[in-house]
């Protein structure tokens, strides 16, 4: 009985050995290839949420559970940099139209916030940009100070000076959100920290990232590597680096380092996890990744980079100029020599009349596909040369104008990719006889053999061979005309 217990045993561990390849086959199949970032699938992120957009247009190109609710940490402080550069905005607008010659060096950005007491109460595990109670600081400087330190005490800071408390800041923060089209988020304080009340989504946090990066010192501050704070009232002038190692390249951490991001925020705590939205631009394509509760700190570099080179790779950039030489337009040329190679066929090339003119798209090759074939339907042709030979390379036959969805047309002339000699003729056309004629400065025709052949000659010939042949109608009417006379017969009388 134990010897048949042992060999089921044994054959069963054989079974399995051979079926371990099988398994093992079977998990390489879904790891992560690098070399293939087009068939990423959700099992290849660690985060919990995430979401990745196309910047300009708010396309969701790659989600994981989007409208998941999350504690977003510091990534927070993306949406009080941008309320902070609105209220800056609009009271040095408010100044300006109060009185056009006010001096406004001292408002806005340049503003001096005196860091309050309660802005540096912070817990010890709290980040922080080492700011003083009482220190002078420019607004532009705290916003910095925000984001590459990720200090709370900045975000306090900026949330007091710059509507008075924080709760005031916060109803600012939640009516910029629903401006944008949040609809799962709630925001309770300026930093981040957990608290009840406090949250948002993938979704929701695209959005505002997108919004975010529209504004230029905005992006200046995303993608800084580091900022000299200057001298103040309490601390001499000071550099801050950024801790974000998508855009800040640090040694034993390069394998976070993606070299065509351009942003934006870091987020930690506890109940978020690992969080981080990020942004990059690669040939005129920008996208926006948010990756809420990674597993590990590198983890949500990691997938972030995933996600981007996912984008990247279903995404391209192209040019109206680019699509129309997919299926340049042919014509048929009239009166070409006839030992032309092409028999008259024309290819026209394409030049855009303003070279600075934007004619960019950013589209999914599927879409691309789509222009090609509807490209008439976005464009107007119009052509301003006959197509008749003979025809000069470069010689412009027509214009063609691109009409985008927002922004100015773009004009491009169309014109000839090759000469086309003309056929030779055995007499002048009609056309080429009253161009002689009307470049010929003489007014009257010049005596020439010819000329008296055509007025002298052949006009006297013509009288001859009339006189002839009315000569030989007259004789025969004659004859016609002419009566026979009876022939006379003898007769005999009895």
């Amino acid at each position: 009985m134990k010897r048949k217990a042992g060999v089921r045993a044994l054959t069963l561990l054989m079974a399995a050995l051979l079926l371990l390849p099988l398994f093992s086959f079977s998990a390489l199949a879904d790891e992560y290839d690098p070399l293939y970032p087009e068939k990423l699938d959700e099992g290849h992120l660690t985060a919990t949420s995430a979401i990745l957009i196309e910047a300009d247009t708010g396309n969701v190109i790659f989600s994981k559970n989007p409208d998941q609710t999350m504690a977003p940490a510091s990534t927070t402080k993306i949406l009080t940099i941008l309320v902070a550069l609105s209220l800056a905005e609009q009271e040095v607008a408010a100044a300006k139209a109060a009185d056009p010659n006010a001096d406004v060096s001292k408002l806005g950005l340049n503003r001096k916030i005196t860091v309050s007491q309660d802005a540096v109460n912070l817990a010890e595990d709290e980040s922080s940009a080492k700011l003083a109670a009482g220190e002078e600081v420019a607004l532009i400087d705290l916003l910095y100070a925000a984001v590459l330190t990720s200090g709370n005490d900045a975000a306090n800071a900026i949330a007091e000076g710059m509507a008075g408390d924080k709760p005031t800041f916060v109803a600012y923060m939640n009516q910029v959100a629903a401006s944008i089209g949040c609809t799962n988020s709630h925001f309770a304080n300026p930093h981040g920290l957990t608290q009840d009340g406090h949250y948002t989504t993938a979704r929701d946090m695209a959005l505002i990232a997108q919004t975010a990066m529209q504004n230029e010192i905005f992006r200046e501050i995303a993608v800084a590597s580091s900022h000299v704070m200057p001298k103040d009232n309490i601390y001499r002038s000071r550099t801050i680096q950024n801790r974000n190692y998508f855009v800040n390249k640090v040694e034993g951490k390069e394998e976070l380092y993606y070299e065509w991001g351009t942003g934006i925020k870091t987020g930690t705590t506890e109940a978020a996890g690992n969080c981080f939205v990020g942004s990059a631009a690669r040939d005129g394509i920008n996208l926006i990744s948010v990756v809420f509760n990674a597993t590990k700190d590198k983890d949500r570099y990691l997938d972030t980079i995933k996600l981007m080179e996912y984008g990247f790779s279903q995404y391209i950039s192209t040019t109206i100029q680019e699509i129309y030489l997919l299926n340049p337009r042919v014509l048929d040329i009239r009166s070409f020599d006839l030992e032309d190679p092409e028999v008259g066929r024309l290819t026209l090339n394409i030049r855009k009349t303003d070279p600075a003119a934007t004619d960019l798209i950013v589209t999914t090759q599927d879409q691309v596909e789509y222009w090609v074939q509807n490209f008439s339907s976005i464009t107007v042709t119009e052509f301003t040369r006959e197509f008749k030979a003979p025809i000069t390379e470069g010689e412009v036959m027509g214009t063609l104008t691109y009409y985008p969805e927002s922004g100015n047309p773009v004009m491009y002339e169309l014109t000839a990719s090759r000469s086309i000699a003309a056929r030779e003729q055995l007499a002048p056309s009609v056309e080429q006889i009253i161009a002689a004629a009307l470049a010929d400065p003489n007014p009257f025709p010049r005596i020439t053999f010819e000329l008296i052949l055509l007025h002298l000659i052949l006009p006297a010939l013509g009288i001859v061979i009339l006189i002839k042949i009315l000569g030989f109608l007259r004789r025969k009417l004659k004859r016609q005309h002419k009566v026979k006379a009876f022939k006379p017969t003898s007769r005999y009388y009895r």
